[in-house]
């Protein structure tokens, strides 16, 4: 079992960024969150040792890839005096995060945190979700969306020029993909303690892709939201 960590100390730690902080500019299209998300811009997902308010955390910064999983489980057994994982990301490999989520579970009693002025986005919900317990500091940023499986453009645009048969072919893959993708994401938020609420009501909820009509594609939940759906589950 890992050791406790001085929880007032971590929280002071992560509060302090928000002294003196100006006034947050908005996003015009997406209005629940910041114009500028605080997640790390790293291009692979690094996990990095750092002592925070006198206790060791590691830092997971950047966007998630198929190795993020591997790297977590090498850093957490090198490193098994770690007590939380702080989240900076923008997302990425839906079913990497999903792994990764799993790995922190395993190892009982290690903590998620998304410190103040970072964000968790994407496959960043489900590694924060592996944590037992789990918190967000005011001014840390959980944010969801609709995922999607037609990022691909180039291949959907070669689908079309190919014919009608095409098409439909990738449709019916695409389709299959989401269907089996949804399904992993209600079994891991049920493992996981959180609600499924939270899917229905909020993620399936938004907008894939942004229209004219609706730009919106990211929604930043609010303190009182991720305690309602246990994303957060942890009072300090």
């Amino acid at each position: 079992m890992r050791p406790r960590i001085a929880r007032v100390a971590l929280a002071a730690a992560c509060l302090a960024s928000l002294t003196g902080a100006a006034k947050v500019k908005m996003d015009p299209a997406n209005p629940t969150c910041p114009a500028n998300p605080g997640w790390s811009a790293n291009p692979t997902m690094t996990f990095t040792p750092a002592t925070k308010g006198g206790a060791k955390v590691l830092l997971a910064e950047g966007r998630i890839d198929a190795g993020a999983p591997d790297r977590l489980k090498k850093a957490l057994e090198a490193n098994p005096d770690v007590g939380e994982v702080w989240l900076s990301s923008p997302g990425g490999d839906a079913r990497a995060g999903n792994a990764a989520g799993r790995i922190i579970r395993s190892n009982f009693g290690l903590m998620t945190r998304i410190p103040a002025g970072w964000a968790c986005f994407s496959a960043c919900n489900f590694i924060f979700m592996g944590g037992q317990p789990r918190v967000i500091d005011p001014g840390g940023l959980f944010i969801v969306h609709m995922f999607t499986r037609t990022g691909d453009r180039q291949s959907i645009d070669m689908s079309v020029a190919m014919g009608t048969d095409a098409t439909k072919e990738l449709i019916g893959d695409i389709e299959q993909d989401a269907a089996l993708l949804a399904s992993e994401d209600n079994d891991f938020l049920i493992r996981m303690g959180v609600s499924r609420k939270l899917l229905t009501e909020v993620m399936y909820r938004q907008k894939a892709i942004a229209n004219a009509e609706d730009k919106s594609t990211r929604r930043c939940l609010t303190q009182a939201e991720v305690k309602t759906y246990n994303v957060a589950n942890n009072n300090e």
